[in-house]
């Protein structure tokens, strides 16, 4: 099983949506479990998951519980979902009282590694305890990028968490939220990703249409197939399916 984390130390980016879509996409081809590890809930919301686990997050990070008790289906084939509750609003707090602390969510993903082929990790904004577990776990960390001047600082604060691992993930960007009636995210659309290797010259737009996400409960390609976002977020996938070397284990049923 290969493990993707989507991770900026920035809120508001566009986290969420793209882990709910790259799990979507993902879908299709591999058995996929979407880990909701922000105590917000938005990618258990949007998934129309219930947002209780069984145990709470202690008795999950203790091992006290097994992932299989708290992993959740979705109204989609090859695609599950850990949910998020209130309990993980004292994730960071749990994860530092425990041994080998930066390793519990990769000990997690191990105990259910033979049943998915890849693992999407919706992770919390910020540098925390939950960060370095989701990196330390991950073959890939994906950072959304606002087209701002700050937004290579956002993935210069990545870097810097990544380099003192022990097993550092590959790391690439893609900007996201893009209104291109607007000069200066016009400007960086353009020249970050010649500029900047590991940003791909891949743009997710600001439209409503990925708005309405909240109302449909869904991911784009389900209510919006033929538009610009859909197709963004398939070829996403298909970079990710790649330099992460996805394998899938089984075909969809």
């Amino acid at each position: 099983m290969k493990t993707v984390a989507v991770y900026s130390t920035k809120g508001g980016v566009g986290k969420t949506t793209t882990a709910v879509n790259l799990a979507w996409e993902a879908s299709h081809e591999c058995r996929v479990l979407l880990w909701d590890l922000d105590p917000q809930g938005a990618a258990t919301y949007l998934l129309n998951v219930k947002a209780k686990v069984k145990g709470g997050v202690d008795s999950l990070i203790r091992g006290k519980s097994h992932a299989d008790a708290v992993i959740r289906p979705t109204a989609y084939k090859n695609l599950d979902v850990l949910p998020a509750d209130d309990t993980y609003r004292n994730l960071d707090l749990l994860l530092d009282s425990a041994k080998k602390s930066t390793q519990r969510i990769a000990r997690v993903l191990e105990s259910v590694s033979n049943q998915y082929d890849v693992a999407i990790l919706d992770c919390p904004p910020g540098a925390s305890l939950v960060a370095e577990n989701a990196l330390h776990a991950a073959d890939l960390a994906l950072v959304p990028l606002v087209p701002s001047p700050l937004s290579l600082r956002s993935l210069a604060q990545v870097n810097e968490i990544i380099a003192t691992s022990n097993r550092p993930p590959k790391v690439f960007a893609f900007l996201s939220m893009v209104d291109r009636r607007k000069l200066v995210h016009r400007a960086a659309a353009e020249a970050l990703p010649r500029e900047h290797p590991e940003v791909i010259d891949l743009v997710v737009p600001a439209t409503v249409v990925i708005e309405r996400m909240g109302a449909e409960r869904a991911p784009v390609g389900t209510y919006a197939p033929s538009t610009e976002p859909a197709r963004v977020f398939a070829e996403l996938w298909k970079h990710v399916r790649s330099l992460a070397k996805v394998k899938p284990g089984s075909q969809p049923e």
